[in-house]
């Protein structure tokens, strides 16, 4: 279940897996299930979502400590001589 904010309006609805929901004002936000559909989608806010982010990332701690350290390396310049 998921519950999303009309900024609108600022009614609060919650889904339901069957039926769909629609807030009433200009923006016609409307809730089916999961899905949230409006005129203006940047009027939305979602409050609470029943999908669950991982935070798992792609480095390793020791990956992470390696590119910090890298990151603040300087840049060596070259002189070269011109004949």
């Amino acid at each position: 279940m998921i519950t999303v904010r009309c900024k609108g309006c600022n009614k609060e609805i919650t889904s339901h897996p069957t039926q769909s929901k629609c807030c009433g004002c200009t923006n016609m936000m409307t809730v089916t299930g999961d899905k949230v559909s409006a005129l203006d989608l940047s009027k939305i806010v979602m409050v609470k979502s029943n999908k669950e982010t991982k935070r798992d990332g792609i480095l390793s701690s020791e990956d992470l400590l390696y590119q910090e350290e890298r990151r603040k390396r300087k840049v060596k310049k070259l002189d070269f001589d011109v004949r």
